[in-house]
Formats: C-alpha cells, structure tokens, sequence
C-alpha cells in the first residue's frame, strides 16, 4: 500500500544518539566568547572550567562534598579511568546488558584481569539488581545506550554497602534522577543529553571513592592521562578546571551554552519532563501501530532517551535490511538522521529523546516513520 507523503516536516531531522542534538537556540555566535588561542591555565581558561563544574554541580544537584573534573577521551575515559584507579581493592560485579556495558566487562576481566562476577541480561532485558553484592565493587551503566534499558531508581542499592558503584550514566544523565547518594563513580560526556562537542568526559566522586583513591594503589601502572592522586593524595587541582591535558576551550564554551540553555527550561526538572515528552509521543505511536514495539521487554526500564524500537511485522523476513531500508528512506527525505540502530544491537531503530529534542519535531517525525514503513514492507 501507497500512502500520500505527511505535509509537516521536521524543523530539525536530527536523532542521532551520539553526538546529540544542539539545545535549539544553539547558533555559533554562542562561541563567540571562546577564549581561543589562550592557555587553559590563564585566568579566563581556569574561570571558565570551573564555571563548567560548578554549573554542572548546579544543574544536576551533585553534593557539595562530591568531586566533579573535566577529563579526557568522553565517556570512556571517564570511566576507565575510574575503574583503572579504584578497582582491585576487593572483588568486583560486572552488570551489563547491552553494548557499552559489555565493554566494562571486557575491561575488567581481559585488560585488568579481576576477581570479577559478570552478570548480564539479553537485550530488552536488565539484571535482577536484588541479588548483587553491593560488599563488592559494582560497575554498571544507568541507561543502556544501544538497548533502550535504564535502571528505573537507586532504590535496590543498600546506603550501608562497602563496596564502591561505578555507574556509566552518560546517556541518564540530564534526563533522569540520579541518586547520587547511591552513586560513588558516575560518569557522562558532554555530546550526549546536552548536545555538546565529542571528547571530553565528566568524572564525579563521592567521599568514599576519594577515600579509596587515597588508601588504595593499583597493581598495575597508571599512564599519566589516567593519574587521580599524587602522594597518595587526590590531585585536587582537577576537581577545580586543572585539568589533565589540554582541553578544548571551544568546546568548553559549547558546553557552558549548553548548561545556560538547561537552567533556562526549568534545570534538571525541565530537562526530564522534555525527554519525558518526547519518549511518550513515542509511546503512543506505538501504541497505535502493532508492527512496532519498544525493545525494552519492562515499561518500567524503558528509557527516555536513547528509545530502541523493533519491527514485529511477520512479513519481515530480513530485519536488518529493513531497519535499514526505512532509516535510509527517512534520511534520504531528510526527515530523521541517524536512527538506525546500534551496531551490535538487535536490528531495529533508536531515536534520541533526550531535552534537546523538541516535542514537535517528534511528532511531525513520526508520521513519516509510518509512511516510510507502508513504502517498504510490499517488498519484505
């Protein structure tokens, strides 16, 4: 069957879900005050990281006694620094259920070779949280990116563990309440939920993490751009915009927009009710079309940013080829950019909710998803 083209389009096509879409009153005179060919370490370098800091701290809620630096290499060098520096004191959980997590386990058992448990679940699916041992270190990402499956609250994590939580919340974080007093280690970068530039990543520490980084050393070597204490003392200069390497100050400024943009939709409050929006126009298409269907198996662990969504009609006989096929017409009319799903997913569609997305550009998005569909399926 031929349907008619929708009138309404996008006013932005973007859904990729890494790098992210800018805050939409993002321009490039947001950079004009960059202050570039300048060292990091003069003073307008050293005011403006740590106003990225202390903002962040601001818009996410982070305790005051908790530890936030600019680090190197996004997401992942956030988070294997993290694990390189305070891993190995006692044995370790590995929980993964999708792609990202998967490659934390791959770190801890084959490069840092711990005691480790590795617990996973299928795509679609989380690990039962209820029976982790939370007297061991216990790594974890919050949303899983490439499966559209968040952990729905702290609430399973004891206050009275004696273990660290080492949690990759780079897609969560923004979007979703995180309880930071069940949190020791999370990490995020900049090109996800806020839309800023790709390579630098954000590290924060509770008090016990500061605590094990001070008490405990490694087995192994540290390469420098990984090194959090000096002396057995935490090199603070980091936590204050002394950052490791050489940061961009182009991106830093991308990323101070960003921050003003989130306090201006209301913070961290306005920016979930934004994904929260998006993700339920989602829902509701969804809901009125029966060949699709959401990856994540629960409604209570499907997440509001990174939405996984699977074909379920049984003409489909190549699902790959057809996620394919619609991700390409959509792209090809410059309707939705990017939303073919993760590479080691399961074939389907991934569209980024999160609050840089607006509400509008979903639901004009949307119809097309179902033209796209009627256009494809006569020859699968």
């Amino acid at each position: 069957m031929t349907i008619q083209q929708p009138a309404t389009r996008p006013a932005n096509p973007r859904f990729s879900s890494g790098p992210c879409a800018k805050p939409p009153t993002w321009t490039l005179n947001a950079l004009d005050d960059a202050p570039l060919g300048r060292s990091h370490r003069a003073a307008v370098g050293k005011d403006k990281l740590l106003a990225a800091i202390e903002t962040t701290r601001e818009v996410l809620g982070v305790p005051a006694d908790y530890k936030i630096g600019i680090v190197p290499a996004s997401d992942t060098g956030a988070y294997e620094m993290a694990m390189w520096n305070l891993l190995g004191e006692r044995a370790v959980e590995m929980l993964a259920w999708e792609s990202f997590g998967s490659g934390w386990v791959t770190d801890a058992v084959k490069q840092l070779k711990l005691d480790a448990k590795v617990t996973t679940a299928d795509y679609g699916h989380i690990v039962d949280f209820n029976v982790v041992d939370f007297d061991k270190d216990v790594c974890f990402t919050w949303n899983g990116t490439t499966s559209g499956v968040r952990l729905p609250d702290g609430d399973v994590i004891p206050a009275d563990r004696a273990g660290l939580t080492l949690c990759d919340a780079t897609s969560a974080a923004f979007a979703m309440d995180l309880p930071w007093d069940k949190l020791d280690v999370t990490t995020f970068s900049w090109q996800k939920v806020l839309g800023g530039e790709a390579a630098h990543g954000i590290l924060i520490l509770s008090p016990r993490a500061v605590a094990r980084l001070e008490s405990y050393t490694p087995a192994w070597p540290l390469p420098k751009i990984f090194r959090l204490t000096k002396g057995g003392k935490l090199i603070d200069g980091i936590f204050k915009g002394a950052t490791i390497n050489t940061p961009s100050m182009l991106a830093v400024e991308d990323y101070l927009f960003a921050l003003d943009w989130a306090k201006s939709v209301g913070g961290l409050q306005g920016l979930i009710a934004r994904a929260d929006a998006n993700a339920n126009a989602i829902a509701a298409f969804v809901a009125d079309h029966d060949w699709i269907d959401f990856l994540a198996v629960d409604p209570a662990t499907r997440s509001n940013t990174s939405v996984c969504l699977k074909f379920t009609d049984d003409r489909i006989t190549d699902g790959a080829s057809f996620a394919k096929a619609i991700a390409k017409r959509l792209e090809a009319e410059d309707i939705a950019l990017d939303i073919g799903a993760y590479r080691d997913a399961p074939a389907g569609l991934r569209i980024w909710c999160g609050g840089t997305v607006e509400t509008a550009d979903i639901n004009a998005m949307l119809p097309w998803l179902n033209w796209a569909f009627e256009a494809e399926i006569d020859s699968f």
